[in-house]
């Protein structure tokens, strides 16, 4: 299976896509890792997770004006829907979501 660009999936994708802009060093950014499995996992088949490393992709994150990370945001068909910096918990980010499944 060939890996696909964040381009293609944030334009190809026919279900929401769910982009987590983080870094490796980033501890707020490790925090977030186990709410957006859950959240994802609870919305298993109505969104994909993917996760964007600012450091290997600084022109993406340049593209969509992330200044700090971590930096949630939601497409569909290559649109943003909803974009969230910071940490959010897991009851307020399915919350919002569900707005968009």
């Amino acid at each position: 299976m060939a890996k696909k660009s964040p381009k293609e999936v944030l334009q190809q994708s026919q279900e929401p896509v769910l982009v987590d802009f983080y870094a490796d060093w980033c501890g707020p950014c490790q925090t977030l890792t186990p709410v957006l499995d859950q959240v994802v996992a609870e919305l298993a088949g109505k969104i994909t997770l993917f996760k964007v490393n600012v450091d290997k992709h600084p022109q993406l994150a340049q593209q969509f004006a992330i200044r700090s990370i971590p930096h949630l945001m939601l497409f569909k068909k290559g649109k943003i829907l909803w974009r969230k910096g910071g940490l959010i918990t897991s009851a307020d980010l399915l919350k919002q979501l569900k707005g968009f499944v």
